[in-house]
């Protein structure tokens, strides 16, 4: 590969840089985070019940991820759930890091990444895809607040898409388009398969709501929400991701590595209904979540 960028030098790294360190190291950072997380749920459910174990209090929280396509609804639906269930904790998808690159050094601002993966995605969707899903482990690492460990009903944490979706749908589905090569996509599944493998239950799902709508009605909000970065998607983009959802969710065609997943329940939900401005429709889709989370 030395001789891949003829027009730059070779690079004159110093030999102190070469040393394996844990901030360096994606994978022993992975590790510093879940040991991390741990402790912060051991330390926070043992001052919210003393008559059962730290674990046992962990463990009644619920994971759910909420699915769909692009411009789907899933914001808007997420913080309806929010208002819905005092037990229940909806946690937003990391858009505002993918938009804002920090340097680790400076942590000034260095790049857009989502927009710089709409505009050139042969070039971009490897590396966007690597951060997205980096954001999501963190997330899914992070632990359930102490109000969800006191919850006398069922307490459920909500994550607004997951890890599964990040490999499932976008990063598949961009390796099909031959954005991602063989080689990117390859490391891709080696990376990702070892993190979920080593974390375990910690970023496992006992459900997933999926959010159903036709393409062109996803087409019609993503034009009325008017994200920038979004203005060059057009709807056959929107009819793949379609497609993957349907084969993931629905069909169940999908080859998954995670034998936990092939399990977690799927409650389908009819998104193409405005439920956010009709409170019949509304009320009808909190019902059913109800009774799904109630089931886990």
């Amino acid at each position: 590969m030395q001789g891949c960028c003829p027009k730059h030098p070779p690079l004159k790294v110093k030999r102190h840089v070469l040393r394996t360190r844990q901030d360096e190291n994606p994978v022993l950072l992975y590790a510093t985070m879940a040991r991390r997380a741990t402790k912060r749920c051991l330390s926070s459910s043992a001052h919210c019940h003393s008559s059962t174990g730290p674990m046992d209090d962990i463990n009644r929280v619920k994971r759910v991820s909420i699915e769909g396509n692009i411009a789907v609804g899933k914001s808007t639906f997420a913080r309806l759930l929010q208002f819905a269930g005092q037990d229940w904790e909806v946690v937003p998808e990391p858009v505002g890091k993918w938009q804002s690159i920090e340097s680790g050094s400076s942590q000034q601002t260095v790049g857009n990444l989502l927009d710089m993966m709409y505009q050139d995605p042969q070039r971009w969707s490897y590396t966007f895809q690597t951060n997205s899903c980096m954001s999501r482990m963190r997330t899914q690492l992070q632990p359930p607040p102490a109000r969800l460990l006191r919850a006398e009903g069922v307490p459920v944490q909500v994550f607004e898409r997951s890890v599964y979706s990040d490999r499932y749908i976008f990063a598949l589905n961009m390796f099909e388009l031959g954005c991602i090569n063989s080689t990117e996509w390859a490391v891709y599944q080696d990376w990702h398969s070892f993190l979920v493998e080593q974390f375990g239950r910690q970023v496992e799902l006992e459900g997933i709501i999926y959010l159903r709508a036709p393409p062109q009605k996803c087409m019609e909000r993503l034009e009325r929400r008017g994200r920038e970065e979004e203005k060059g998607v057009q709807l056959d983009y929107l009819e793949k991701l379609h497609t993957q959802h349907e084969s993931w969710l629905i069909d169940k065609s999908t080859k998954l590595h995670f034998e936990q997943l092939t399990q977690v329940p799927v409650l389908v939900l009819d998104a193409s209904l405005e439920f956010e401005e009709d409170p019949e429709v509304r009320a009808k889709l909190i019902t059913q979540v109800k009774d799904f989370f109630s089931g886990l």
